[in-house]
């Protein structure tokens, strides 16, 4: 690879124990999600989770708003276990979180971990009071905290303090860099506070959110120099499909570039009853493309042409991907670095055979005028035309057989 497209090396971190799941040092990147059910409704929050953990979430935050959310917790992830599904649970608190941990102690103890906004802590004396009572949980019960600063909901005493602070400078600085300033400042203020209450530098993950890329950048960027906490990453309030999809792979892709974050959330707004696994799926490509992480064989296919009239190309490439992406949860235990395998289908003659050859496995399906058969070409080398009605059923028996010869331990 050239040196302008390899990854940068990554922002030294502390790990950090999220439950089963390291975060930071040199762990892989983590998947996270998060559920928009009532967490008190304990059967659909569980059946949520498991939809996320199944598309593959390695952490999933959920709502600990009320006392019923909170007395649901401990229960959730008891029926977690019996389902065998070992994804750490994260407890998202605002204005409330200090009450709700100290009166539900099984609930402190069932989370992974706290996410704590410091802007929805408290106000004045009750706020250091508060915010010490949630880090005090945390270090009792040994777990990790996020401090997670979201530009919606900043501190108004230190929005105060630092525009201040800002008009008596020689040269103030603008509205947006001050901003910028802010959210840097009350991360890590706030990681001070909590390391002085005794929480562990390797307990602690900052995230600094906002909803327009630049300005993400540009506060990842800052808050990177200045600290060595793990930092998760996410695009806040990214919005709707294509829009939020291409918003948030924008601008976590040039931070993950550089090297700074360790785990990443897709704020995806699903459509109405739409599922959450999307917001996944977004976070596994995004890292995969990057080559930063697998978590499916790749599949390579052409958009289509003059050359293509028929769609049966892209319905093969469509179901190879869908049937690949299902047999994951098995495959990813039965077949170890079948994640890596890069598997190609193409419509016509003209790339075709080639993209076929670099792939594992791949099929060069009849472009128009062409002649009606398929060759299949496996590590380089043309080993079968399929010709006929049953192609695609073919084509999916020889990438089966593929994997069980080539990824069995």
């Amino acid at each position: 690879m050239n040196p302008e497209t390899t990854p940068v090396s990554r922002h030294p971190t502390h790990t950090v124990q999220v439950g089963s799941v390291p975060v930071g040092g040199a762990a892989p990147i983590v998947v996270q999600s998060m559920t928009n059910t009532d967490t008190a409704d304990i059967t659909a929050t569980v059946q949520q989770i498991s939809q996320l953990a199944q598309a593959g979430s390695e952490l999933v935050r959920i709502t600990v708003n009320s006392e019923a959310a909170a007395r649901a917790v401990a229960p959730i992830c008891e029926r977690l276990d019996t389902e065998n599904l070992n994804v750490p649970l994260i407890g998202d608190f605002h204005f409330n979180g200090h009450k709700l941990l100290e009166r539900y102690p099984e609930c402190a103890m069932a989370l992974a971990k706290y996410r704590i906004n410091p802007g929805n802590v408290g106000r004045g004396k009750k706020r250091d009071e508060q915010f010490a009572t949630m880090i005090e949980t945390a270090c009792r019960h040994d777990k990790a905290v996020r401090i997670g600063v979201n530009w919606g909901s900043l501190d108004q005493e230190l929005v105060a303090r630092v525009m201040d602070e800002n008009s008596r400078r020689e040269q103030p600085a603008d509205s947006r860099h001050i901003i910028h300033e802010i959210m840097v400042t009350s991360a890590l203020e706030s990681a001070q506070r909590a390391e002085a209450l005794g929480l562990a530098a390797g307990r602690i993950i900052l995230s600094v959110k906002m909803s327009g890329v630049q300005d993400l950048i540009a506060v990842y960027r800052s808050l990177a120099e200045q600290c060595n906490y793990a930092l998760h990453l996410g695009l806040t309030e990214a919005g709707m499909g294509s829009r939020g999809i291409v918003a948030s792979s924008t601008a976590l892709a040039i931070l993950l570039q550089q090297g700074i974050g360790d785990t990443i959330r897709i704020s995806l707004t699903p459509e109405p009853g739409g599922s959450r696994t999307g917001e996944v799926l977004v976070a596994q490509e995004i890292l995969q493309s990057m080559g930063l992480r697998s978590f499916t064989p790749d599949v390579i296919a052409c958009p289509g042409c003059g050359r293509t009239s028929s769609d049966y190309f892209q319905k093969l490439a469509r179901n190879i991907q869908g049937y690949l992406r299902n047999q994951m949860p098995a495959w990813h235990r039965q077949y170890p670095g079948v994640e890596n395998m890069t598997v190609a289908v193409m419509g016509c003659v003209v790339n075709g055979p080639g993209e076929s050859k670099h792939a594992n496995i791949g099929i060069s399906l009849p472009g128009t005028g062409e002649r009606p058969v398929a060759p299949v070409y496996v590590d380089g080398k043309k080993t079968v035309t399929l010709k006929g009605e049953r192609i695609a059923e073919e084509f999916q028996q020889l990438v089966t057989a593929y994997v069980e010869k080539n990824y069995a331990e």
